[in-house]
């Protein structure tokens, strides 16, 4: 399951997460990004050990400053805080498997 996440939040849930995280950084009006989020919905119920969550970059500004974003939709993988891996555009379900099975 993808849960929606807030700045307030994003430290305790994503950069001291014990597991490996998967954020979306999206917005309702991006079309590519609506493609994308079932993808990322069906991976989150097929991978087991890996946090999902989504940052809708209109809500959350600072959180899409802080960690760069220029283009949605982007994900970004992060282990013990860091950003191990990252992808613009929108990318098959496979590939976003391989995204969190190599974090």
């Amino acid at each position: 399951m993808v849960n929606d996440i807030k700045t307030q939040e994003f430290e305790e849930k994503v950069l001291s997460a014990s597991n490996p995280v998967l954020v979306d950084f999206w917005a309702a009006w991006c079309g590519p990004c609506r493609m994308l989020s079932p993808a990322v919905d069906s991976v989150s119920e097929q991978v087991s050990g890996v946090d999902f969550y989504k940052v809708n970059v209109d809500e959350e500004p600072e959180l899409a400053r802080d960690f760069g974003i220029m283009s949605i939709p982007t994900l970004i993988v992060f282990k013990n805080g860091e950003i191990v891996n990252q992808s613009v555009g929108v990318i098959s379900e496979s590939d976003i498997k391989a995204l969190v099975e190599n974090a």
